[in-house]
């Protein structure tokens, strides 16, 4: 199959939009919920990945630390709130598994937010931005990927929300599980082309 280099907004709002629909955990703390996500994404062979920082518009303030780690199966997505949660060892054998391969776009500067809370090895990362150039593709953004590679358009509303409040959104819990899985899903649909 071949791809479009780019896409333009105009076409990108003529298009339906694409969400993930399966069941959305928040985790904050340790226990049943944890140890289920940890379960479900230790035995998935490809999950999605992202991380969300609470936005600064001020270019004197002090950067902020990922708040949020989103990783989803095909079935299931996981936001686990970094500030209540810490990165417990779990989590970090996931992302440093050799076995587990993790989706996501622009992934350099998450996975060095990850090693301020906890030091491991980064293993098995694939950049979405860089394989989708293997297929002739030229836009970067999740938003025109998720265009020119499933035909389908994601909302980015929620991006920059506080992903620091004391309780996430539906809105927000949505955005975040959509931005892991739809990671996924179009590194699936590139290698089956």
């Amino acid at each position: 199959m071949v791809f479009k280099e780019s896409v333009t907004p105009e076409e990108i709002e003529t298009m339906e939009l694409i969400a993930f629909d399966g069941p959305i955990s928040v985790v904050t703390e340790r226990g049943r919920d944890f140890d289920e996500a940890i379960r479900h994404l230790s035995a998935s062979r490809i999950i999605g990945f992202d991380t969300e920082t609470k936005p600064i518009f001020n270019n004197k303030a002090h950067r902020n630390g990922t708040a949020l780690l989103q990783l989803s199966s095909e079935t299931n997505a996981y936001l686990f709130r970094l500030q209540q949660l810490g990165l417990p060892e779990e989590l970090a054998d996931i992302l440093a598994s050799e076995s587990i391969t993790k989706v996501g776009a622009a992934v350099a500067d998450d996975i060095r937010g990850l090693q301020r809370y906890t030091d491991f090895e980064a293993e098995r990362f694939m950049d979405l931005q860089w394989f989708a150039e293997k297929y002739g593709i030229k836009d970067k953004s999740v938003k025109k990927l998720t265009a020119i590679i499933l035909g389908r358009k994601v909302s980015k509303a929620q991006q920059l929300s506080n992903w620091e409040a004391v309780e996430l959104s539906r809105a927000q819990q949505l955005y975040a599980a959509t931005d892991a899985w739809i990671c996924l899903k179009m590194y699936k649909a590139l290698l089956g082309s």
